[in-house]
Order: structure tokens, then C-alpha cells, then sequence
């Protein structure tokens, strides 16, 4: 590797998103000269970054040597592993490959924003091998739980890499066809040099089971609630889930109805690329509120508390889709970490009005899309990697999963962080260096530095509040006051940070003062007389009026 970290005859990997994390996956590979990126993710900033969304991976490492990007390749259409795409892709200047229910989503992501022309997004066939630079890229196809989850097998002069992607071992996925253990095993057969690998289930230590088993338990749960609205909030991404609930509302007698523009659109991808064919006819609000409550079933968005979904909408009266005391909403879904407070709020609104709830904790209504140990374990037994590298995960998932390996026989594992440079081939596979990684945040209509002073001013504002002193000529000063928790005696603190002020700028006087002087004095004052009456630490923002 060149001190310009140019990759020469040498295998590297670096990532700049999802390790250490979960979501946000942006992982490179670099090989004789050139790099390969694996996926474009982002991720939701929750309360992290007030008034943010959407936060993307810092890709400055890449963009300035983007004249040595050979391409980016896609596993799945999940957001944290394409959601970046709209916003970077162009800049990067490279051509997209992804299998076709991936694309379609991709391209309609482009579309919305304009770009469908100005990136060259390529439709690979699953079984189609293709090369970029020195790469060998096949996909291989493993459940998940969206259509068209995939492996990457990556052929370097270097040895083979096997990234995963996400995934799970399932018997019965319902929507699609895994590679078999035999397939698997013939490809540890033939050797591969590292193993990069999912590891957010790591904890789990039993399989994460199988899509089909799921119809039962949904068929269970709906069947018992007769006479009562059943609604069922899932991932509008779980195409095999989709596929499950029409098959028990056919089973069950019951209408089905669409609430949730994801759902939607994932519904028209789906059918557009073979899948849900037999999913039954949709029926529109009207319908279903006027059809007898025992003979609808409801998919709605929203099962991990999202404020605007559908489901937080019906839970507060909000959306054409009614529930009463005693319908029934099942949560065939996980609930993401972070979440909690979100979903919870939705749960409550719901309670509230007799509404009962079944969640993966009370009944076999969902499975994860991720492996748990068993499963880690037989992929090591097939593939036999030498290297283990574990990502999509945090720290402690990753650490486990290199336990994991290496107590299950593979020789070296490396636990990396979001910009350690990786050097897997030639030579003892580890660490080389550190390269500049970090987070980017959507705010408003522009991307910044999640460190940039905007956006940690105002997270500064929100947790301490604000104040703003205004100096006017002949000695006025005005105070206002934002976010401080002192309605009752807001009076009172104003006349006393109005005294404080004029008595620091007052004990100026006589000595050689500059503006600036005047302004420090102001702004120290101000912000003790708010410590004082608050506890606060409030941003102070000094403005002088010339006269």
C-alpha cells in the first residue's frame, strides 16, 4: 500500500459505515490499484441530531480517489445498505450493479430524485458472474428477510472473500431459493481466504427460524380473534411476510387492506419482478371499514413507532382506518434498538383504547432475518474461511463473533472499527492504519459534518436553552430567554441577568476595553445569572447595537 493508500499487490478491506454499528453499511475492498465499494447505507438519527432524519457515512476517503473506484455492487434493498444511493452515487461517478427487485427499488430512488440518467445503474442476473478491475463479484442468494438477499463471493488474485451481506439459515424463506449447505460447502471446498460476516444476532443462541413457521403462528393469532379487525404492522420490506399475511387472509376469509405508502410500493416492485403473484385482491379504506370487522385484515406501516406511518396515524384517530376496543394489532416485527420510546408511545395510544396487542414476545408471529449462533457456526463449518471479519454490528457483536470464530476453529479473526484499513492478504491478516471516517447528516436541504457547528450547536440548545442579550447605546440591555425552565419566575431572572450584565460591562469601565471585551463580559454574566436560577448552561448570544 502506497502512502497514499493506493491498494498495490495486496488484499485490503475498509470500512467506512456499519462496523461498530448497526446500519449505514459502506465497506470497500481494495486490490492492485483499485477499490470496490459493497453497499451505499445510511442510517435514522433518532434523537442523536435534533431536527435531522437521515444520517450517511463521511465518504471523503473514497470520493477523493473515486478516479480508483471500480464500481459499487449491492446485497439487498434494505435502506441501511442502499438509502445513500439518491445522494452519492452521482458525485462518486460510478456504475450501481444490484439483482433486479434491488434495482427496481434503487431506480425509483433515482427517479425521485432526478438522477435516473446520471447514474449507470447495472441489472445483474443471480447467477451471473461479473468482473470489475480485479475483482471476480458472484452473488450468491441467502434468506433474508427482504426479497433478493445476497452474498457477494469476491475473487481476488489474492484469495476469496465471502461477504455476507444479511442473512439467516432458513428451510422454508416462502420467497426465494438460498444456497444449499451442498453449494456452500463446495465453495469452502474450494477455498476462501476471509469471511466478512452479519453480526447482529451473535447473542442469540438459538437459530433465528424459519418464514414459514410464522404462517402458523399468524394463522393462529387471526383465526383466534374472530369477529374482531385484525391489523398487522410488519416491515414493508419482508416480501416473504407480505406473501404470509395474503395466505392467511385468504385462509381466514378475510379482506385485505394496504395502509402505508412502502407497502405500496414495495407491493408494485414485488409484483413487477415475479413476486406476490397470488397475493389477493386489495381492497381501499371505504371497503374495508365497511366490510363486518371479522372479515378484514389490515397491513399497516409503522411497527417501530415511526410519528408519521400508518400506524401511528390510526392510533391517534388520525388515519380512514378505525379500530375500536378490542380489535387486534399484531406486531410481527422485532423492535429495533432505539426505538422503544416510539413504539411504546403508538402501544399506549393503542391501550388506551382497548386495543389489544400481540407482539414476537408473546406469540410466533416473526422471525429475524439474522443469523443466530447455530447458524454463525455451521457457515464457518461449511465455508472454513482463514480469516474471520466481523461487521453489521456494535462493538459487542462483533468481539462475541470473533469468539465465536476462533472457538470454532477459524485461524485468525480481526475486529475492526469504521475506518481501520484492513490488509487481509498477503502475509498475517490485521490492522494497518487508521483513515479519516465519520458521519454526514441530511439537514434540512443540505448534507454537513454531524460534527459541524450547526448541528452541535443545536444539540447544545436543545438539552441547555439559549439566551440572547442585546446591548443598545446609553447603557440599555435587553434579555431574552429560550428553552429555560423558569415560566414562573422568568421575570424576576430577567431584571436580575439585565443587573448582572450592566454591573460586569460597569466593572469594564477605566480600563482599556474593546468590543469584544464588552461582549465576553455580557455573555459571562448573562450565563451565570441563568446557572443560577436554573442550573442551565445556557448558549449565550451577545449582540451590540451601534448607535
Amino acid at each position: 500500500m502506497k502512502k497514499d493508500f493506493t491498494p498495490e499487490k495486496e488484499l485490503l478491506f475498509l470500512a467506512l459505515g456499519g462496523s461498530g454499528e448497526i446500519g449505514m453499511n459502506v465497506n470497500l475492498y481494495g486490490c492492485d490499484g483499485k477499490w470496490l465499494m459493497v453497499d451505499l447505507g445510511m442510517t435514522f438519527s433518532g434523537g442523536e441530531y435534533p431536527g435531522v432524519d437521515l444520517v450517511f457515512a463521511d465518504l471523503d476517503f473514497i470520493e477523493e480517489r473515486s478516479k480508483d473506484l471500480v464500481g459499487i455492487v449491492l446485497t439487498h434493498a434494505h435502506e441501511d445498505h442502499i438509502g445513500a444511493v439518491p445522494y452519492f452515487a452521482a458525485d462518486l461517478g460510478v456504475p450501481l450493479y444490484a439483482t433486479p427487485f434491488t434495482a427496481d427499488l434503487v431506480m425509483r430512488k433515482l427517479e425521485e430524485a432526478g438522477l435516473a440518467r446520471a447514474v449507470e445503474l447495472n441489472v445483474v442476473g443471480s447467477t451471473d458472474p461479473f468482473s470489475l478491475g480485479p475483482f471476480g463479484i458472484s452473488y450468491v442468494p441467502l434468506a433474508h428477510s427482504i426479497a433478493e438477499g445476497n452474498a457477494l463471493l469476491i475473487e481476488t488474485p489474492y484469495g476469496r472473500v465471502f461477504h455476507t451481506g444479511d442473512w439467516k439459515l432458513d428451510e422454508d424463506p416462502i420467497v426465494g431459493e438460498p444456497t444449499t449447505e451442498e453449494e456452500l460447502t463446495g465453495l469452502g471446498d474450494e477455498g476462501i481466504l476471509a469471511l466478512v460476516c452479519d453480526s447482529t444476532n451473535v447473542f442469540n443462541p438459538a437459530p433465528s427460524g424459519s418464514e414459514g413457521a410464522v404462517y402458523q403462528g399468524l394463522m393462529e393469532e387471526v383465526k383466534r380473534h374472530t369477529g374482531k379487525r385484525v391489523l398487522v404492522t410488519t416491515f414493508a420490506s419482508n416480501v416473504a411476510r407480505l406473501h404470509t399475511l395474503g395466505e392467511v387472509a385468504k385462509a381466514t376469509g378475510r379482506r385485505l387492506c394496504i395502509a402505508g405508502r412502502s407497502l405500496d410500493r414495495i407491493i408494485e416492485v414485488a409484483q413487477d419482478n415475479g413476486y406476490l403473484e397470488d397475493l389477493p385482491a386489495i381492497v381501499d379504506f371505504d371497503t374495508a371499514m365497511g366490510l363486518p370487522r371479522g372479515e378484514v385484515l389490515i397491513l399497516a406501516t409503522g411497527g417501530q413507532g415511526e410519528p408519521r406511518a400508518a400506524l401511528a396515524r390510526i392510533a391517534d384517530g388520525s388515519h380512514p382506518i378505525e379500530l375500536a376496543s378490542g380489535d387486534v394489532v399484531l406486531f410481527s416485527s422485532r423492535q429495533i434498538p432505539g426505538n422503544e420510546i416510539a413504539i411504546g408511545r403508538v402501544q399506549n395510544q393503542l391501550a388506551a383504547r382497548g386495543i389489544v396487542m400481540v407482539t414476537d414476545r408473546q406469540s410466533a408471529i416473526h422471525v429475524s432475518g439474522h443469523p443466530g449462533r447455530p447458524e454463525l457456526e455451521a457457515l464457518y463449518g461449511w465455508l472454513r474461511p482463514e480469516i474471520l471479519v466481523p461487521v453489521h454490528g456494535e462493538m459487542r457483536h462483533m468481539h462475541e463473533q470473533a469468539r465465536l470464530g476462533i472457538a470454532s476453529g477459524i485461524p485468525h479473526a480481526v475486529v475492526q472499527s469504521n475506518g481501520d484499513l484492513v490488509r487481509l492478504a498477503p502475509g498475517q491478516p490485521g490492522k494497518v492504519t487508521e483513515v479519516r471516517a465519520g458521519r454526514l447528516v441530511l439537514d434540512g436541504d443540505i448534507i454537513a459534518p454531524a460534527v459541524g457547528e450547526g448541528v452541535v450547536m443545536r444539540r447544545r440548545i436543545a438539552a441547555e436553552g439559549a439566551l440572547v442579550v442585546i446591548l443598545v447605546p446609553g447603557g440599555g440591555v435587553t434579555v431574552e430567554s429560550f428553552g429555560l425552565p423558569l415560566e414562573e419566575d422568568m421575570a424576576d431572572f430577567i431584571a436580575e441577568a439585565k443587573a448582572d450584565v450592566l454591573d460586569a460591562i460597569g466593572k469594564l469601565r477605566g480600563k482599556k476595553r474593546s468590543a469584544d471585551d464588552v461582549v465576553e463580559a455580557a455573555r459571562l454574566a448573562a450565563r451565570r445569572a441563568a446557572r443560577r436560577w436554573s442550573g442551565k448552561n445556557p448558549q449565550v448570544k451577545v449582540v451590540m447595537v451601534e448607535g
